[in-house]
This record gives C-alpha cells, sequence and structure tokens, in this order.
C-alpha cells in the first residue's frame, strides 16, 4: 500500500471507487492523457460480484424501459467495442437467449424498442445477437492498468485554491477534478451540500451470484429468477435483486431458489455443483439510470447504474471526461441536476 509523504502528490483527477465506474472513468480520462489515480481501499467490490453482463437488448425488455432509456443503454452498449480495444478489456458473446415465463411478452418489448431478436413461439425461445459480456475480473485488472491505485480509504475531501484535497488512509493526494464513484457508500466528510444530497439519493441493492467451475452454457442463457452465463473457464449463476439489502452474507434460500431457477432454465435435472456464493451491494438511484457529471466546481459523480454498471461504464466514463473538459452535456438524462 502506498504511503504519501509530503510534498503530496498530484493528479489531474483522482476517483473514489474502483468499481466498475470507477476504474471507466479513470481509464477514459487516461485515454485522454491524464494522470489519474484511483483511491479505494481494495477487496471484492459489487463490480466483481457480477456476470459482467453488456445486455441492453435483455435488460430494456425485463425491465420494460422507455425508449429514451434503451437509447441510453444502447449507446452504451456501441462504445464497448472500442473501449474494449483500446484498455485491453475482453468483450465476448453474440448470443443471449430467454426460455420460458413471459417469453412472448419480452419479444414484443424488443421490437417495440427496436433491438434484433428472433422468437420461436414453439419453442418459447427468445435470442438477440445485441448483447455481449465481460469477465468482471479480467476487465477490472484490465482498467487498472496506467491508473495509479492507492489502496487505501478515503476519508474526507475538501476544495481549496489548489483543487481538491483528499484525505486517506495513506495520506492525502490533489487532484484538479475528484470524482465520486463510491457505489451505495456514504458520502464523504467534507463535501459540499450538493453532493451529499447526490449519494442520499442512493439506494442500496443486494445482488446475489455463483461461481461454477464447471462450463454449464456457452452463452448468456436466462429464464424467470434466474440467468447462467459463461465466465472464464466455468460459468455465473444470477441475480438476486435486493433493494435496501446491505449484507455481504449470502442467504442460503435466495440461493437455493435461484440454483432452482438456473436448473429450470438449462432445461436439466439438478444434480451437484460446487458454487461459490457471493453477495454485494450496488446502488440505484429514483429512476434507475445513474448520475454521471459535474456536481460541483471540479467535483463530478458517477453513482447508481443499478445492475447496468459494466454495461453503462463507457458511457458514464465519456460523459465525466467531456464534462471535465468543458464540453456540452451529452447525455442529459443521466446530469445528477435532475434529483437536485
Amino acid at each position: 500500500m502506498p504511503h504519501f509523504n509530503s510534498p503530496e502528490p498530484s493528479f489531474d483527477a483522482v476517483a473514489i471507487g474502483a468499481g466498475a465506474l470507477g476504474l471507466c472513468v479513470a481509464a477514459e480520462l487516461r485515454r485522454r492523457g491524464r494522470r489519474v489515480a484511483v483511491v479505494d481501499p481494495g477487496g471484492v467490490n459489487a463490480s466483481a460480484v457480477a456476470a459482467g453482463m453488456i445486455a441492453p437488448a435483455m435488460e430494456c425488455a425485463i425491465d420494460d424501459l422507455s425508449s429514451e432509456a434503451a437509447g441510453v443503454l444502447r449507446r452504451a452498449r456501441d462504445l464497448w467495442p472500442a473501449f474494449a480495444e483500446a484498455t485491453g478489456v475482453r468483450l465476448y458473446g453474440e448470443l443471449a437467449e430467454w426460455r420460458g415465463g413471459n417469453v412472448a411478452e419480452l419479444a414484443s418489448r424488443m421490437k417495440t424498442l427496436g433491438f434484433e431478436h428472433h422468437y420461436d413461439a414453439a419453442s418459447a425461445r427468445l435470442t438477440t445477437h445485441e448483447d455481449a459480456k465481460v469477465d468482471p475480473p479480467q476487465a477490472l485488472t484490465a482498467l487498472a492498468q496506467g491508473v495509479t491505485m492507492v489502496a487505501a480509504r478515503a476519508q474526507g475531501a475538501v476544495r481549496d485554491g489548489q483543487g481538491w484535497r483528499v484525505e486517506t488512509t495513506a495520506g492525502a493526494v490533489r487532484a484538479e477534478y475528484l470524482i465520486l464513484a463510491t457505489g451505495a457508500g456514504p458520502a464523504l466528510g467534507g463535501l459540499p451540500p450538493e453532493a451529499q444530497a447526490a449519494v442520499a439519493c442512493i439506494t442500496p441493492i443486494r445482488g446475489q451470484i455463483g461461481l461454477v467451475q464447471e462450463k454449464l452454457v456457452d452463452h448468456v442463457l436466462r429464464g424467470p429468477g434466474a440467468y447462467v452465463a459463461p465466465m472464464g473457464e466455468g460459468s455465473v449463476i444470477g441475480a438476486t435483486m435486493e433493494p435496501g439489502e446491505r449484507s455481504l452474507i449470502p442467504d442460503a434460500a435466495r440461493c437455493e431458489a435461484m440454483l432452482a431457477a438456473a436448473w429450470k432454465a438449462l432445461g436439466q435435472a439438478p444434480r451437484t455443483l460446487t458454487i461459490d456464493w457471493r453477495a454485494g451491494v450496488r446502488g440505484t438511484t429514483p429512476d434507475g439510470l445513474p448520475m454521471a457529471g459535474q456536481i460541483a466546481p471540479g467535483l463530478h459523480v458517477a453513482l447508481g447504474p443499478r445492475r447496468n454498471g459494466w454495461l453503462l461504464g463507457p458511457l458514464i466514463g465519456a460523459v465525466v471526461a467531456d464534462a471535465t473538459e468543458g464540453r456540452p452535456v451529452a447525455e442529459p438524462a443521466l446530469h445528477p441536476s435532475r434529483f437536485l
């Protein structure tokens, strides 16, 4: 862990939080020639307890999103190929499938929103080639390349004539720009009222997944109550959505119900698997879309992506990076002013 001595190290930007949003913002700023540090205490965060879905078509159909919200998710997806190539993130998967349940309704929603899809009523199968995924462990490692990682806990931040001074357990760091990517965590001490109000808008949502060493599928498969997706050499089973929950201890009953739903989607009889169940807590805003952009002079937020942090990461990175350059707001639907 770095321990800073005087003088305090200075960067163009400091991001608080090394999840998908914090690292995507940092990676985008680095691509634009900025010197960037990310402050994070380490350990498994919510972005690591995820399947890494880049899935606008399925997510929009499942959540019955508006055309405006669907446009945001689609634009985020469209940034991923170039962003992945530039950062070394492995982006893969050309097929996503839904089986059973309200499949006809999901197909209708995809059609209304203009997503490519194929619906087979006889087999109750819906497929799309609009979605992809990343593997969070590989993606988190790739995004951190070239960024100064400060393995410490941020304790407070204040603005003075030289920019922002961030107090951490490893010492203080300075930056012209400060980015809050603190997930569902509390507000740092010293932040202006606008930032405190933005953080107060965030509601925690617990998600539980199971990591399986066995390769159960070769593409993302979803059904009522569960999905099964490739993950590295194995698979991932997910995922719960539990608003207001913050416990990182997996709930056995909910995990068992999710596993039963996964076997049903697979169309297979249950068998013994070795599963590493994990829980993570992410944040959401009142309207389900993230907050991204400037909230006070030199202070930006990247908060509340709900379960679409990986999908939205490059878009939020671009929005925040543009804001630091004084460019017009490209995604007004994401601007934090809508809640303040």
